[in-house]
């Protein structure tokens, strides 16, 4: 496949658990200064992929590249540009928001007075009111997300993996994150946005990847998807069922 050796590469990447095959031969990239949404139905593959993507499953074949380094050869170094958000936030109960926040600042290798200025710079775009200092365990959902997007950003990554990454937030906050995805586009980070929830992919995504079945039925920019589906004012919603009701879709 070709394309620019940054930002997010999958070459032919199968992962299959037992006898079912979750992805199937599955390759596609995601250029730096870009922001790819992958969409599918429920059991299509996404978030599967997602955790080949950031190395919490091995490929049963095919690699995986984040900035030009290969995930399998050198997994801290390609773990250490990443920026991950699950779909559902994985915190400490017992620490408070501040205490996870220097954890995962501690691991990530950020200097305290470093750590200090950017928690300050991202606590005022996500803030945590009077939490921050509570045990995590007593947040909100829209509170556990908010920590886990100021987790994935306080080591300054130069690639993002969201995996539904506005669940459970208020319009606000939704909206922060939106506008968040595309700075760092802007920034020339590289991002992958797994997502159902398909106007906030419309509204942030360069390209987007339908998978069905754990294969890739079709990609591009919505208006290529718009010349293929032969609906010139489609919004992404409709492309979306257009494509996934299919003979490919249903073959797939």
């Amino acid at each position: 496949m070709d394309g620019p050796p940054g930002g997010i590469r999958l070459d032919r990447v199968s992962k299959a658990f037992g006898n079912l095959t979750a992805v199937d031969d599955l390759s596609l990239a995601v250029r730096p200064g870009e922001v790819y949404g992958l969409i599918g139905p429920n059991g299509s593959g996404k978030t599967t992929t997602v955790r080949l993507l950031v190395g919490l499953y091995r490929p049963t074949a095919g690699r995986v590249t984040l900035d030009g380094l290969n995930l399998a050869e050198a997994p801290a170094a390609a773990k250490a540009i990443l920026g991950y958000i699950p779909d559902e936030p994985i915190l400490y109960d017992r620490l408070t928001g501040r205490e996870f926040l220097h954890l995962m600042g501690e691991l990530y290798g950020v200097p305290m007075p470093l750590r200090a200025a950017r928690l300050e710079r991202l606590l005022a775009r996500f803030p945590l009111g009077g939490v921050l200092d509570d045990p995590t365990g007593a947040y909100s959902r829209g509170n556990k997300q908010k920590l886990v997007i100021l987790a994935a950003l306080l080591h300054e990554p130069r690639i993002l993996v969201l995996d539904e990454p506005i669940v459970g937030l208020d319009p606000e906050s939704a909206l922060a994150v939106r506008e968040l995805v595309r700075g760092f586009a802007r920034a020339g980070g590289a991002v992958l946005l797994c997502t159902h929830t398909l106007s906030f992919a419309e509204a942030v995504c360069d390209r987007v990847g339908l998978i069905v079945g754990g294969r890739l039925l079709t990609e591009g920019d919505l208006l290529t998807l718009r010349r293929a589906a032969g609906q010139p004012e489609a919004t992404l919603e409709t492309l979306y069922l257009h494509w996934a009701r299919s003979d490919g879709g249903r073959r797939a």
